[in-house]
């Protein structure tokens, strides 16, 4: 009697792995980075995530149900698109803040392409590109001080004593302005000169900010998350509980957060912090990783499976290309942060990041 063998297609190994396990398993690791916010921010932080989350699960519900496919909200990407969207907004925006991101995270940047897997860029990053072309002031100012009054992190008693009086402008710039605000504001060498009409002085109250911002107790301000910012990027140790979990899973896979936060550090080193200022280069780029949404980038959106590199050396490419762009945004561009965009361009630059780094099939003969 002949033995038959059956051939199937691959994969032939397979385990518990699915689409809603692993969008679920995300939204579980994203729940630590919500408890800090709640703590920080109070219960607003969670009322508009919430907003943001259900609002994306609705309206793919709808976009769905009018393409007359299968509604699949169950899987979990909705939620945590919205989810992210929300993260990405600080806890003195309106109601309808996360509302409109959220929908238009769903609506233009996933099911115009066809819904799940078949999206170019990160939805939820689009959601914030999007609410911040439209109402850039909602989401770069009016930054809510968190349960322990404070906005950057810097202990503003230890600053030149009677700072209110000698510079309005540096105390509002020290007490109203997140860490990558202050390190912008002090980089504009008018603003420095604007401080008193004496430049010594004007130098000193500066630099006095400067140290402060890059010295221990303000790191671990940025680490706790005890500053301002968006609701789900503040706590480090948080985000970073969560990336954890995500690891020892193998859900998202260690070359793209390592490459993209080790590209941000080093550039940041060698490029210097501000001119005049004498604070230890050590601590800038420290600031620099805590600080802003770099964490959460690195961790939850970069590494989108979707939009992100399948080979091994294109994640590296990725995340050297997503820190290098990072950098720059942050030190000429126009706003302080540079993360949400450096991700989408190379979401756009994925493709051909794939085709030139394919590896060579085993045994493969070059002619």
């Amino acid at each position: 009697m002949e033995n038959k063998v059956i051939v199937s297609p691959a994969p032939h190994l397979h385990d518990k792995t699915s689409v809603p396990w692993v969008m679920w398993q995300v939204v579980i690791a994203l729940i630590p980075a919500l408890a800090a916010a709640v703590y920080f921010f109070g219960w607003n932080a969670l009322y508009l995530t919430l907003l943001g989350a259900f609002s994306a699960v609705a309206t793919e519900a709808l976009i769905q149900k009018l393409r007359k496919v299968p509604i699949e909200v169950a899987d979990g990407s909705a939620f945590l698109t919205g989810l992210l969207v929300a993260y990405n907004i600080n806890a003195g925006a309106p109601w309808w803040f996360p509302v409109m991101g959220a929908v238009f995270a769903i609506a233009v940047g996933k099911q115009v392409f066809g819904g799940l897997g078949h999206n170019p860029v990160n939805p939820a990053l689009l959601g914030r590109a999007f609410l911040l072309a439209s109402w850039p002031t909602l989401i770069t100012a009016g930054w809510v001080k968190t349960r322990f009054g404070s906005i950057n992190g810097i202990d503003v008693s230890s600053l030149t004593p009677n700072l209110q009086t000698v510079s309005s402008k540096a105390y509002e710039l020290v007490t109203s302005a997140t860490p990558l605000n202050v390190i912008k504001t002090l980089r504009d060498s008018s603003f420095v000169n604007s401080l008193t009409t004496n430049l010594t002085d004007s130098h000193n109250i500066a630099n006095d900010i400067y140290q402060q911002l890059c010295n221990m107790d303000t790191i671990k301000n940025l680490f706790w998350g005890n500053i301002g910012g968006s609701l789900g990027e503040v706590s480090v140790i948080a985000l970073l509980i969560g990336a954890a979990y995500l690891l020892y899973l193998n859900i998202i896979e260690w070359r793209i957060p390592f490459f993209y936060i080790l590209t941000v550090f080093v550039l940041t080193l060698l490029t210097g912090g501000v001119k005049g200022m004498d604070a230890n280069y050590l601590m800038l780029p420290l600031v620099s990783i805590f600080s802003g949404g770099l964490i959460l980038g690195a961790f939850y959106m970069a590494t989108d499976y979707t939009t992100s590199p399948i080979t091994k050396n294109g994640r590296i490419i990725f995340a050297i290309g997503c820190g290098l762009l990072t950098v720059v945004i942050r030190k000429v561009g126009g706003f302080p942060e540079g993360v949400c965009y450096s991700i989408l361009l190379m979401n756009v630059a994925t493709p051909l990041i794939d085709r030139f780094t394919i590896p060579k099939p085993f045994g493969e003969v070059k002619k």
